[in-house]
């Protein structure tokens, strides 16, 4: 049971210890107080106040506000008679994690009225115990303020980052989805048909290879330059799902920042010219990459795609205006940029990587690649 606890606060992202502390705490200020019945009216508020708590954790719907305006009022009575204001934190974290905006708005700016009045009162009246924990009092101001706007951002993030990925792995399922159907169709419509004529024609020259020799010939003569068509229009298929055009993945990359809510900015339309097939497929290959780790790492609102050509070598660049991803400067770790370096060492082509104001990823590749053989590579 107390494992189960420890874990859960330290689930909080705030330290265990900082919560035991605060939570043991009101004691000492409670027994500072003369009079028996101020300590067992005190006692009795403090596990009041931590019952409640758990209460309003567990709570749904309204009863949730219900117990928050409840603590508030024992926040603040703690801090009128025994000086203790550190409820307070423990009201900003529950705050903090209220999902519906006006709600959290509004408890909010009780709770930071009730405290903020509670400490003035106390400092005018210069109470001699209230006055030693001052600095203390402070921070628990400041953290007043900042941590709920601070976990509502957190989670806010987190729930975005969860649709995120979500919309991610839809796309990623939309594109298998069209792909197969694109596949199906093509081979409906390169095979199917002569398939068909295939086995009309074979079964005609069967019928006729002994009533007329001459003619059944001539369909097996259909038959062999049908299939040598049909194998033909396979090879050219396969040929086209082998190869990615970058202009074609262009529009593909736009809709996958378009769904990661990165505005997309190009600069040129994707089309090279005296760039061989291979060189042009693994150019888009690593900008499916690049995009790829701009969406997952680096939390930006803008990615900026140029395509450069000159006599000699092409040039692709990738540039975000948000945070370098880890291990971004060594390729030889993470974000898939080592196995972009290879497949352009295999083009005789290299991977520069700037970090300034962004990231930015320069591929550059020779118009007339060369394909580095295998003692090349050795």
């Amino acid at each position: 049971m107390f494992k189960k606890n420890w874990l859960l606060l330290k689930n909080t992202g705030i330290s265990p210890y900082i919560w035991t502390v605060l939570a043991i705490l009101p004691f000492y200020f409670i027994l500072q107080s003369p009079s028996t019945i101020k300590i067992v009216i005190g006692i009795t508020l403090t596990l009041l106040f931590f019952l409640i708590y758990q209460f309003a954790f567990r709570s749904k719907g309204w009863t949730v506000y219900l117990w928050t305006v409840i603590l508030i009022g024992f926040s603040a009575a703690a801090t009128s008679l025994y000086s203790y204001v550190y409820f307070a934190f423990f009201l900003a974290y529950l705050i903090g994690n209220i999902k519906n905006r006006i709600p959290f708005l509004t408890l909010y700016f009780i709770h930071l009225v009730s405290t903020a009045a509670a400490i003035n009162v106390k400092i005018i009246l210069q109470e001699e115990l209230f006055m030693k924990q001052l600095p203390f009092v402070l921070i628990i101001l400041i953290s007043v303020i900042l941590l709920p706007f601070s976990l509502r951002f957190r989670k806010e993030r987190g729930q975005l980052e969860e649709k995120l990925e979500d919309a991610n792995k839809r796309i990623s399922e939309l594109v298998k989805l069209e792909e197969r159907q694109r596949i199906a169709r093509d081979l409906h419509d390169t095979l199917g048909q002569k398939l068909s004529l295939i086995g009309l024609k074979s079964d005609l020259a069967r019928k006729l290879i002994y009533k007329d020799p001459e003619k059944a010939k001539a369909e097996l003569k259909d038959v062999q330059q049908t299939a040598r068509t049909a194998l033909n229009e396979v090879r050219k298929m396969v040929a086209n799902m082998r190869g990615i055009r970058l202009k074609d993945e262009i529009p593909r990359v736009k809709q996958i920042l378009k769904a990661a809510q990165i505005q997309f900015v190009a600069k040129g339309d994707g089309t090279l010219t005296d760039v061989s097939p291979l060189t042009e497929n693994i150019l888009s290959m690593c900008l499916k990459e690049a995009v790829n780790n701009v969406v997952k790492h680096s939390r930006a609102s803008t990615c900026t795609i140029a395509i450069e050509q000159s006599e000699k070598e092409s040039v692709l660049i990738v540039h975000d205006n948000g945070l370098a991803a880890p291990n971004t400067i060594d390729l030889t770790k993470g974000s898939g940029l080592m196995g972009m370096k290879e497949r352009l060492e295999f083009v005789n082509g290299r991977l520069e990587i700037a970090v300034k104001d962004g990231t930015t990823l320069t591929i550059t590749v020779p118009n007339t690649a060369k394909v580095i053989g295998r003692e090349e590579m050795r």
